[in-house]
């Protein structure tokens, strides 16, 4: 782990360092105090994410890291891809030598994908599963549950953007929310500020939260805070029996090295309608299976959220993304309602499951 986390910055910079030459090519012609602008805002640009994370819990007026989040986000996806169109188009001029104009063919082909990477983000699509657990009575009204996870709100995902996720949870009538973790982005501070309690609001069904790893990044004792003010029940390897019987527990996230191990939680909350797991890393899937836990809900993998990192999130995880029937399980692994930084889903969906359980 400590070797990718040196590995990572390395790339980054190697990739705003191939960037900036290839542009300082094209723009030869400037003079040089135009370079020297252009190279300041360059690189202010690349930092600006980073600038971001360091000024977000400061006494600053609050539109300054929302601004520097959006832009830090957005260049992430921009130099990768522009990296990509880059050597896409000097290979393809070893084939066509008299191919001009590659740094802006590169540039035209990058805004297309994001426009429509944009365009994916903000339409999840709804997953519909009809489920059967084998172990509850034939007699049991049907639970409609709204599975999502990865919500990420504050400077990413703002009161807007969170309206429009509510209105389509409450067009899909659950009987009950339930979120796989990372409801919060990298800060609390953005939620005081701005009415997302009052969005929440709105829906009139229970809904239950198992923390995510961006609750730790964001300080789980000040996400417990701002959530006790809210209609979302946060469950840390504590359970709730609803109405019909089924019993839902809620595991601390991996994160925390003392969590309850799945054995010791399903021991202290038998169930006997059925249990529903709320996990939100997806790495101990066999171990549910083997125990039996009827339904699985995690999160947190962003199905890699975009091209090729979907490749290597698929490579990660025995379940990346998507419902499927283990031997004992049903387990679905949301790829996020929305996501993390960059505002765009390239080869992924954002989604919502709506799962009907007889």
């Amino acid at each position: 782990m400590k070797l990718i986390f040196t590995i990572l910055p390395i790339i980054y910079l190697a990739g705003n360092g191939y960037l900036f030459w290839r542009s300082m090519q094209v723009l030869t012609q400037i003079p040089l105090w135009g370079k020297w602008i252009f190279g300041i805002l360059f690189w202010f640009t690349a930092f600006s994410l980073f600038i971001s994370f360091g000024i977000s819990n400061c006494r600053v007026p609050d539109i300054f890291p929302r601004i520097l989040f959006h832009i830090g986000s957005v260049w992430l996806v921009f130099l990768l891809y522009m990296v990509l169109a880059l050597v896409f188009f000097d290979i393809l001029h070893i084939i066509i030598p008299k191919l001009t104009g590659r740094f802006w063919y590169a540039i035209a082909l990058t805004t297309a994908i994001l426009v429509i990477g944009n365009i994916n983000y903000r339409n999840p699509k709804t997953e519909e599963l009809k489920l059967t657990f084998s172990n509850s009575s034939p007699n049991n009204d049907p639970l409609r549950i709204v599975a999502i996870s990865d919500v990420h709100l504050g400077y990413g995902t703002g009161p807007k953007m969170l309206r429009k996720y509510i209105n389509k949870i409450n067009s899909l009538r659950p009987d009950i929310v339930l979120i796989a973790g990372d409801m919060i982005d990298n800060s609390v501070k953005p939620l005081w500020e701005a009415p997302f309690a009052d969005e929440l609001s709105r829906i009139t069904v229970p809904i239950y939260l198992a923390p995510g790893n961006h609750e730790y990044i964001s300080s789980i004792e000040e996400c417990s805070k701002y959530l006790a003010q809210t209609n979302v029940t946060m469950l840390r390897d504590s359970a709730v029996t609803i109405d019909n019987g089924f019993t839902i527990i809620g595991r601390d996230d991996w994160s925390n090295s003392s969590r309850a191990s799945l054995e010791e939680l399903l021991s202290r909350y038998p169930s006997q309608k059925g249990t529903i797991v709320l996990d939100h890393q997806p790495r101990e899937i066999h171990i549910g299976d083997s125990l039996g836990v009827n339904l699985m809900i995690c999160g947190h993998t962003h199905n890699g959220q975009v091209w090729p990192l979907n490749i290597i999130v698929k490579n990660m995880y025995a379940q990346s993304h998507g419902y499927r029937k283990w031997k004992n399980s049903h387990v679905w692994v949301s790829s996020g309602i929305s996501l993390w930084g960059p505002p765009f889903r390239i080869g992924t969906r954002s989604d919502i499951a709506l799962i009907e359980i007889k």
